[in-house]
């Protein structure tokens, strides 16, 4: 079972970019091939090493790395991986002694196809309950005239006279660790050991083409926002038979017009009456789950907060459901008629101000802070 590469390299997973190229770097002089020649631990710990870097330096690899583990890298770690940063070292040339040239070479043999992402934005409710949906997306596939040959229907593909068609130039360097022997890609067949004459019309000598693929999407109760839904082997098609790339379906959940979600918890703002607020009341609340009635006690302020428990989001892992938090807005009445006005005069007369404001005012919360001050 391969190592955690936060662990490999020895740094926390919040490390910083610098931080993990530095701790490369230092496992990469220590176990360098020349400095401990014949030292086979040696050497798989600089593999290791190598390896790890090549995700945690990309910062798509080390997002899917951190969500979904080694499986969704292993098959392309050192796809497009630069050692520029390393040629003062050497390590370039060491790098494509053990691992093809640090994802340059374009072998002759099968290539993974590349991992695609698909954003899809749902509503909450779909979010809430789950749905199944059918997304359209453009991929490569072999092309179907020159069956993934990139020649033209009729014709076959030339060996390459630059490098006999091994796809590779050897050479020897000289680095600060003496001569290392590198094999780089051959320049005039690009890698591919061959060359292709006559281009396939339809293709244009790539041996892929694109179109459009349907795909049914599962979406789970519960899913969050940003949630991205691993579909493998419906990426690109890999090149001379090589293995299709994943697809990544990452949700986009919409703003929802009443209810804001905070993890499985839903929370809402609902408007009540002066009269509703002041005796007391039943009132029905929209809920995901159907409206619900809650009890609005005697005397009810603006701003205060209710809880329905369970009819909240429910949870991905278990059976069980977040709750509803209801913050209740106390509307004042507006456009009164005289006879209206009368009866809260009469009501502002015979009630008094602490009363009328069911707390304490702003003025007695003054003279108190002073009182408590002075003594």
């Amino acid at each position: 079972m391969k190592r955690d590469y936060y662990e490999v390299l020895g740094v926390s997973k919040n490390a910083e970019a610098d931080e993990i190229k530095k701790a490369y770097r230092q496992i990469a002089k220590e176990n360098h091939p020349d400095i401990k020649p014949g030292d086979q631990q040696a050497e798989e710990r600089f593999k290791e090493a190598t390896e790890a870097y090549a995700v945690l330096s990309d910062t798509e690899k080390r997002r899917r790395y951190d969500q979904f583990g080694h499986a969704s890298v292993e098959n392309d770690a050192f796809s497009g991986f630069n050692m520029a940063d390393f040629s003062d070292l050497g390590l370039a040339d060491i790098f494509s002694m053990f691992f093809g040239g640090g994802g340059r070479t374009r072998s002759r043999g099968p290539a993974r196809g590349s991992d695609l992402r698909y954003d899809l934005r749902i509503t909450l409710e779909e979010a809430a309950f789950g749905v199944n949906k059918t997304i359209e997306y453009p991929r490569s596939v072999i092309c179907g005239d020159c069956r993934g040959s990139g020649a033209a229907p009729g014709t076959q593909p030339v060996t390459c006279s630059t490098c006999n068609g091994s796809g590779q130039m050897r050479q020897v360097q000289r680095t600060p660790f003496g001569q290392m022997a590198t094999s780089r890609p051959c320049s005039t067949c690009q890698g591919h050991g061959q060359i292709i004459t006559a281009p396939c019309p339809k293709c244009s000598g790539k041996g892929l083409v694109r179109e459009s693929k349907q795909l049914e999407v599962v979406i789970p109760a519960g899913a969050e926002d940003n949630l991205s839904l691993y579909y493998a082997n419906h990426g690109e098609v890999g090149e001379k038979g090589g293995a299709a790339g994943d697809l990544y379906v990452v949700l986009n959940v919409k703003r929802h017009d009443f209810f804001e979600r905070h993890g499985d918890d839903v929370y809402c703002e609902v408007p009540i009456t002066f009269v509703q607020a002041a005796l007391g009341a039943d009132i029905e609340v929209p809920t995901l789950h159907g409206n619900v009635s809650i009890k609005i006690p005697e005397g009810t302020q603006t701003g205060k907060v209710f809880r329905v428990r369970g009819m909240g989001i429910p949870q991905r892992r278990n059976d069980q459901r977040g709750d509803q938090h209801v913050r209740v807005l106390v509307v004042t009445p507006v456009k009164l008629t005289e006879a209206q006005k009368d009866l809260l005069r009469e009501f502002g007369e015979v009630t008094p101000e602490d009363k009328q404001q069911g707390k304490k005012t702003f003025w007695d919360k003054v003279k108190q802070n002073i009182q408590n001050a002075t003594r």
